[in-house]
């Protein structure tokens, strides 16, 4: 989760946008819709702009939009959607910055899904010349799945990757500070709780729902917070999450 600019944001913008094609169109008002949290007029916009894509022949600009819709789902807990959208990008045709893309939402998909060992499988296998000819925002989020992945598996790579993800970041954003609590949270740490927090307060700053809502899930799911309290978060998340129209994160907040 990036504080100003999302993952999505980016890779929409990353060359279908400016053009007057109709799938340009439609993805430069994805971006907009997605980027004010409005998921279910983006998720649709983005079915637009890849029928047009199709339309117009172009693989690259289909790419995108599939990796994008992918992400989403992933977002909104939809796994197996969100895989059978990603199985159908033909990678061949990607540019880097797409490629990392779409790279990085599959290794988001695996920690969704709490395959770690499969997902530090494919962040050591990325060619690292490639990473390095990216954009910057990709490379962090990459770096940031990545860092999660290694955490949870309880990889000395872990530091390293969130160190990655810092330098082509802002560490004062949100996105960093969600990176380090969750590391904390799947290695056990007991800094996790306080880092939660700190994600919390940015991302309310940031008027960043989705990550507000998350971040609470995870703080009411920790051993350390208090039953009492983990029921408020529980029904903060569950509320919010209904709100944005996000029925599978709003029934997991529920659980």
């Amino acid at each position: 989760m990036v504080k100003l600019k999302t993952a999505i944001v980016a890779l929409l913008a990353a060359g279908s946008i400016a053009s007057a094609s109709d799938s340009g169109v439609y993805s430069f008002r994805a971006q907009r819709s997605l980027d004010n949290g409005k998921f279910a007029k983006g998720y649709n916009q983005l079915e637009r702009a890849l029928l047009a894509s199709r339309k117009e022949a172009d693989l690259l600009s289909e790419g995108r939009v599939l990796v994008a819709m992918a992400q989403i789902r992933t977002m909104s807990l939809d796994l197996n959607f969100a895989d059978s959208l990603l199985s159908v990008v033909r990678k061949e045709v990607l540019d880097q910055s797409t490629l990392l893309q779409y790279t990085k939402v599959k290794i988001s998909l695996l920690n969704a899904q709490e395959k770690y060992k499969e997902a530090t499988k494919t962040c050591n296998a990325y060619d690292e010349k490639s990473l390095k000819k990216a954009e910057e925002t990709a490379q962090a989020a990459f770096y940031g799945e990545c860092a999660i992945a290694y955490a949870a598996v309880r990889s000395d790579r872990a530091e390293d990757a969130l160190k990655m993800a810092g330098k082509r970041s802002d560490k004062k954003g949100g996105f960093y500070a969600f990176t380090a609590a969750r590391m904390a949270d799947l290695s056990g740490s007991s800094e996790a709780d306080s880092l939660y927090r700190v994600a919390e307060e940015k991302a309310i700053k940031a008027n960043k729902p989705y990550n507000t809502a998350t971040i609470l899930y995870y703080r009411s799911k920790l051993k350390s917070t208090p039953k009492k309290e983990a029921a408020d978060l529980k029904a903060r998340c569950k509320n919010a999450f209904e709100l944005m129209g996000l029925p599978n994160n709003a029934k997991r907040c529920a659980e």
